[in-house]
C-alpha cells in the first residue's frame, strides 16, 4: 500500500468557533441563484420572482426542521448579531414600562452584553449573572434573580469561547414560571448539538449561517407564535419578514443557509462522534507532552469540537507567533493598542496571567487527523521553545 500524499503547504485551520469553511455542497447550491435564477423573492408578479420566493420558503422549512420550529416562526437576518439585537431590544421596546428588568449571563457574546447595556441607557435594569467555575449557570442563581419581576432572560446555548452547553430547557422553564420571556443565542449550537426550540419552550433564538458551514452574512431569528411574542423592529422599510426585518432578502445566501441546515440534520450525529474523537486525540497528545495543561469549562456539557486550553508556561501570543501555520485563537480580545484578558475566562475565575496563556481550538468538519497531529506536535514544540515541525511532514490521514 502506498503512503498517503503529502499535506498541501497551507495553514491548518482550527478556529471553527470563529467561522467555518463554507461547505462546497452549500456553495454549489447557491451559485445558480446568483447568475441564473436571480429574481427578487418579493417580486411575486412574475415567474422569476415567484421562483425565488419558493426557494426562500423551502430554505425556511429546512432551517425550521433543524431547530425544531414552525417555518412561520423564522425571520431571516444578516446573522446572529442582528438577530440578538432585534430579539433583546425589540422585546424590551415593545414591552415599554410593563417590566424593566433584563437578566443575562457574564459570559454571553459581546453583542448580547452590549445590547443589554444599550437598554440600560433607555431606563431598563440590566442584571449580569455569574457562572460556576465550569462555565455553567447555576439554576438557583437564575431563580434568585427572578424574584424581582423580569421582562427577559437571555442565555446562550453554547459559549463561543469555552464550548460549554447550558441546559436551556431547564433555564427557560424557570424563566417562564417567573413570567419572563426567554431568548437564547444558538449560533454556536446549530449543527453541533440537537436543538428543539418548541420543546425547550423558548420565546426567541438567534442563528448564524457561517458557524456551521453556511455562508457569511445570513442568519435567522426564531420568534415564537403561540403564545405570540411581540417585538419592535430595529429599522423601517418595506415590511418584509412579517415587518420585523425590512429589506430585500438575499436569496442565494438564504438558500445556502437552508442547505447547510439540511446537511447538518443528515450528518450531525456521525460528525459529532468524529469531532469528539479528534478532540480527544489532540488532548491526549498534548497532555502526554505537557501534563499541566488545563481544560477550561465543563468537559461533560461541551460541544465535541471545542478545546479551551491554558498552558503552564508559554503565553498564547508566543505560541501563535511560533506556529504561524496553525490558525487558532487566543484567550484574549485584541483592540488597537491593548490586549485585555478574556472576560469569559475571568468569569470562570482565571487570573489575567492564566488567561494570557490560554488558546481556543475549534475542530470542524474539514479537520483531518493529520491536522490534529500537526497541531499537537507544533504546540508541544512551541511550548518548549523549540522550532515547530514543518507542515510538509504531515500527510493527510
Amino acid at each position: 500500500m502506498s503512503s498517503p500524499p503529502p499535506r498541501p503547504n497551507r495553514p491548518v485551520y482550527l478556529d471553527n468557533q470563529a467561522t467555518t469553511r463554507c461547505d462546497p455542497r452549500v456553495v454549489a447550491t447557491m451559485l445558480p441563484w446568483f447568475t441564473e435564477h436571480y429574481g427578487n423573492p418579493h417580486s411575486v408578479e412574475h415567474v422569476m420572482g415567484t421562483e425565488a420566493e419558493a426557494a426562500v420558503e423551502d430554505a425556511r422549512t429546512q432551517v425550521a426542521a433543524l431547530v425544531g420550529a414552525d417555518p412561520k416562526e423564522l425571520v431571516f437576518t444578516s446573522g446572529a448579531t442582528e438577530s440578538n439585537n432585534i430579539a433583546i431590544k425589540g422585546a424590551a421596546r415593545f414591552a415599554g414600562n410593563e417590566r424593566r428588568r433584563i437578566v443575562t449571563v457574564a459570559t454571553e457574546h459581546k453583542c448580547v452584553l452590549e445590547s443589554v447595556a444599550d437598554l440600560a441607557a433607555e431606563g431598563f435594569e440590566p442584571v449580569f449573572l455569574p457562572v460556576r467555575p465550569d462555565g455553567l449557570l447555576d439554576p438557583d442563581v437564575l431563580r434568585a434573580a427572578l424574584d424581582v419581576p423580569t421582562l427577559l432572560v437571555t442565555v446562550m446555548t453554547v459559549n463561543n469561547e469555552i464550548g460549554v452547553v447550558q441546559d436551556i430547557a431547564a433555564l427557560a422553564a424557570i424563566s417562564k414560571q417567573a413570567g419572563a420571556l426567554f431568548h437564547t443565542d444558538i449560533a454556536q449550537a446549530v449543527g453541533k448539538v440537537p436543538i428543539d426550540l418548541s420543546a425547550w419552550k423558548v420565546d426567541l433564538a438567534s442563528v448564524s449561517g457561517h458557524k456551521f458551514y453556511g455562508p457569511k452574512g445570513v442568519g435567522a431569528l426564531y420568534v415564537r407564535r403561540r403564545p405570540r411574542v411581540r417585538l419592535t423592529p430595529l429599522f423601517s422599510g418595506g415590511g418584509q419578514e412579517r415587518g420585523l426585518r425590512s429589506g430585500t432578502l438575499p436569496s442565494p445566501l438564504i438558500i445556502g443557509l437552508g442547505e447547510a441546515c439540511r446537511l447538518a440534520q443528515a450528518e450531525m450525529a456521525e460528525e459529532a462522534q468524529r469531532l469528539a474523537s479528534l478532540r480527544d486525540r489532540l488532548l491526549d497528545h498534548l497532555r502526554a507532552a505537557i501534563p499541566d495543561i488545563v481544560v477550561n469549562g465543563s468537559t461533560e456539557a461541551r460541544i465535541p469540537g471545542n478545546l479551551n486550553l491554558t498552558f503552564p508556561v508559554a503565553t498564547a501570543a508566543d505560541l501563535m507567533a511560533r506556529v504561524p501555520d496553525l490558525c487558532v485563537s487566543t484567550g484574549s480580545a485584541c483592540s488597537s493598542a491593548t490586549i485585555e484578558p478574556s472576560y469569559v475566562l475571568r468569569a470562570l475565575g482565571l487570573s489575567d496571567d492564566d488567561a494570557s496563556r490560554t488558546l481556543r481550538i475549534g475542530i470542524g468538519r474539514f479537520t483531518s487527523p493529520a491536522d490534529i497531529d500537526y497541531a499537537a506536535a507544533a504546540l508541544t514544540a512551541a511550548h518548549a521553545g523549540a522550532p515547530a515541525p514543518g507542515i510538509e511532514q504531515f500527510a493527510q490521514a
